[in-house]
């Protein structure tokens, strides 16, 4: 299998395995041979030694490809205390921070990234970390689109490695896809399965007029994926 057919998505592993079904002729055959039963008379579709090693490959090549393009993406919210333990109330006014964790999709060379609008939403101080160099940037957000769960940021860099884009609508149900994000503030993880339905509406953009039509994969996305 060839890198461009493995779909790369915008996430433990889950491995489908495939095989064809043994028979032992124990009942039947007077020399107890063993027979096996072809893939294809069983409607099966066989994966030979050689189709595997080609998947793992395109597997390890897309990988490589995408990963230095997806960046890790720190945020801090600011909050007026209105409460404390010892006093039922703030005395003083304290102003307490909210951390969270995302992931971004580099989309240009000279720092344009795209991220989910709840991931900076409310956000006061938005940090992008570079997979390859490490390198962290603090970045400006552009503009966000809270019915698609969108939002674009800008950093000030440049030669960066922007994602490869292809036609969703190309996509097939049982396609090979990679998630590739950073989960649990787990760095540049990658995680395998299929496509298993296409314009899915799940009702959890949280807006007055959401827009909504995702990719169901079985591949193991988690929180900051």
């Amino acid at each position: 299998m060839k890198v461009k057919h493995i779909t790369l998505g915008i996430i433990v592993c889950l491995i489908a395995s495939f095989g064809g079904a043994f028979i032992y002729d124990t009942f039947f055959s007077s020399d107890r041979t063993i027979i096996i039963q072809k893939e294809a008379e069983k409607g099966a579709i066989p994966i030979h030694n050689g189709e595997t090693a080609d998947l793992q490959t395109g597997f390890i090549s897309a990988s490589k490809k995408s990963t230095p393009s997806v960046v890790f993406i720190k945020t801090e919210s600011q909050y007026q205390r209105s409460s404390s333990w010892f006093f039922g109330f703030d005395p003083f006014g304290r102003v307490g921070k909210v951390a969270s964790t995302g992931s971004g999709v580099i989309v240009s060379a000279d720092g344009y990234i795209i991220t989910n609008h709840h991931v900076i939403q409310n956000a006061d101080k938005i940090e992008v970390v570079l997979s390859e160099s490490q390198k962290s940037f603090e970045a400006e957000l552009v503009g966000t689109a809270a019915s698609s769960d969108l939002a674009l940021l800008k950093i000030k860099t440049d030669n960066l490695t922007p994602i490869t884009f292809q036609n969703s609508d190309e996509l097939e149900i049982g396609q090979w896809v990679l998630a590739v994000g950073n989960p649990f503030n787990l760095t540049s993880t990658v995680t395998a399965g299929i496509v298993s339905a296409k314009g899915r509406n799940i009702n959890i953009v949280n807006d007055q007029f959401p827009i909504e039509s995702f990719i169901q994969t079985d591949a193991a996305i988690n929180p900051g994926n």
